[in-house]
């Protein structure tokens, strides 16, 4: 009897400490990726391959630039199909975006490659204006339709948005450019996730689209662990995908969630 009442004993021990043991944690697999203003989601295909190598289930988002809310509204549609915790990751214009979406409950942490980080309120062409660009300082290079959709001059796009990226492919992105409505670069955001969720940066240190020194000040604000690749264009993503992809899985891996029971 005094066997089975030590048994007994050790078993009610076991079930408390389980009870009151902190949960196994798991790291972020999930990763989304969501582009910038004028392009579309292929350019993320060289880093998504070192991802999806990396055992990362990687998503793409295809905002149509039709409005702010439009493209935030195509974010979060993806974010609903994820199936736990997930590192959302966005360049340029959608790092604007990814502001705004990052407060999604699947959201575990946020990336901004050569990205806008505006705060509540704030909009990124505003803030471009106070830290000017090359882009921002050459007129006639942004074109705007009648019904006032933008893009970028397809013979200066090359030169400007991807001068380390093979000629030919430069060419190929500069026509085959999604016209953005110009009203997505001046709507002001009302949710701004880098204040509750981790994040982290990359300054391309020769962007010309995005002053590199609007990056880091973004990144500094946001208290953003920044990454900066020297020399490397808008394209980053594009041109630099194996840095660009070491920040996002150093990122991942730094994220320990919570297993849910």
């Amino acid at each position: 009897m005094k066997h089975l009442n030590t048994g007994l004993a050790f078993a009610a021990a076991l079930s408390l400490f389980a009870s009151v043991a902190p949960a196994r944690a798991e790291p972020v697999k999930n990763i989304v990726l969501v582009h910038g203003a004028w392009v579309d989601a292929s350019g993320w295909k060289p880093v998504y391959e070192i991802l999806s190598k990396e055992g990362f289930r990687v998503t793409m988002v295809q905002e149509p630039e039709t409005s702010f809310a439009d493209d935030v509204t195509a974010a979060k549609r993806i974010l609903d199909l994820q199936d736990g915790p997930t590192l959302l990751v966005g360049h340029s214009y959608g790092g604007s975006i990814i502001t705004e979406a990052g407060v999604h409950p699947k959201v575990a942490g946020l990336v901004y490659v050569a990205a806008h980080a505006p705060d509540v309120g704030e909009d990124e062409s505003a803030l471009g204006k106070k830290t000017p660009s090359v882009l921002g300082k050459t007129e006639g290079v942004i074109k705007v339709t009648p019904d006032k959709f933008t893009y970028l001059d397809p013979v200066q796009f090359p030169k400007l948005f991807a001068p380390d990226l093979p000629r030919e492919r430069a060419e190929f992105v500069a026509r085959s450019q999604v016209l953005a409505a110009a009203q997505v670069f001046s709507t002001p955001l009302t949710a701004a996730a880098w204040k509750t969720k981790p994040s982290w940066g990359i300054v391309a240190g020769g962007d010309q689209i995005i002053n590199p020194d609007l990056e880091r000040w973004y990144y500094e604000r946001a208290k953003s662990h920044t990454t900066v690749i020297p020399g490397a264009s808008h394209s980053v993503y594009e041109s630099h995908p194996k840095e660009v992809a070491a920040v996002i899985t150093r990122a991942a891996r730094s994220i320990d969630q919570p297993v849910t029971r």
